[in-house]
């Protein structure tokens, strides 16, 4: 097996959400600091998060989880990794300056840290006008300092062109597109496109659930019952008709002495995309850094390709993702 050039992330959309993820402040916490002090330390070396991550009274949970831990971290290790969050755009964020006081909250939570802020989804659905605006608004701090690089979100191939251009004017590099990417998102003419948009601008490519919200680690011939409605209800819908993607997953993963979920990353990253995988304990987080010792064969991945290809059923689209 040859080891892949790319690297990991991890992703904390579970940091303070009780909706999907059923997130315990008072013992989820402490098991959240070891993680995010493993995963770093081990190699994972982007960290992603969003000020709309938190349910309820728990909005920017995420970066107020990853703001306390970093103050107690090395500063000489920071300058290896990535702190990067999602504004979102809230129909009341408008005008050039309608993510400036979201960008200040976001940078005071994570205590100064950030690096990279990404529009969390395309507005082009429903007011296209929105979307260039706030770009220019981001550019604007960029150009004064505040921030250190520009990233996409959920935008489709022909709107990253276009969005590309415009902020090239300014003489501004879009540095990264994140979009969910795993084997059970359905293969697309428009994945094909954004793949080569990323190779020819060296823009990198951000993969969010790559474990399709944990789907892909289950072994075939079992049906967990998940601590949500939500992810039940997923679940129930999901899991019967992906038995033989799995059972591939776990041929594969045996044959390796490894897990099915450093296979499913692994195979991301076949793909020339960085995986950004939702970690919530210490044990995920070592067995994503241990997928970072390996790489896919070129046979096993084309098996996992073809029976992506034939599998019935497919992750949900995100609906503000644009064309």
């Amino acid at each position: 097996m040859r080891k892949k050039a790319n690297g990991i992330g991890f992703g904390t959309w579970a940091w303070g959400n009780k909706l999907v993820w059923g997130y315990k402040s008072e013992t989820d916490d402490i098991l959240l600091k070891k993680t995010f002090f493993d995963a770093i330390n081990g190699g994972l070396d982007f960290v992603d998060t969003a000020d709309s991550y938190g349910t309820g009274s728990l909005f920017g949970q995420s970066e107020k989880l990853i703001g306390t831990f970093l103050e107690k971290f090395p500063k000489q290790k920071l300058k290896k990794i990535t702190i990067a969050t999602k504004l979102a755009p809230f129909p009341w964020r408008v005008g050039r300056n309608g993510l400036h006081k979201a960008f200040r909250e976001s940078n005071n939570r994570l205590k100064g840290n950030l690096q990279r802020v990404q529009l969390h989804w395309s507005t082009y659905r429903y007011a296209p006008w929105q979307e260039e605006q706030l770009l220019n608004g981001l550019v604007d701090l960029y150009e004064e300092g505040s921030i250190k690089e520009i990233g996409l979100s959920n935008t489709g191939p022909k709107r990253i062109n276009f969005l590309y251009q415009k902020l090239k004017k300014r003489g501004i590099k879009i540095k990264s597109i994140q979009l969910q990417f795993s084997l059970l998102t359905k293969p697309s003419i428009q994945e094909e496109e954004i793949q080569n948009i990323c190779n020819e601008n060296n823009i990198e490519y951000l993969a969010y659930s790559p474990l399709a919200l944990g789907i892909l680690t289950i072994p075939p011939n079992e049906f967990p019952k998940p601590s949500t409605f939500l992810r039940q209800q997923l679940f129930r819908k999901i899991l019967p008709k992906t038995s033989e993607l799995r059972n591939l997953l776990a041929n594969i993963a045996n044959h390796n002495s490894v897990s099915q979920a450093q296979v499913a990353l692994n195979w991301v990253r076949s793909h020339g995309a960085k995986p950004i995988v939702g970690l919530r304990n210490p044990l995920q987080a070592r067995d994503a850094i241990s997928a970072l010792n390996w790489s896919l064969t070129q046979k096993e991945r084309e098996k996992l390709d073809y029976f992506r290809n034939k599998c019935q059923i497919n992750m949900p689209k995100n609906p503000f993702n644009s064309p």
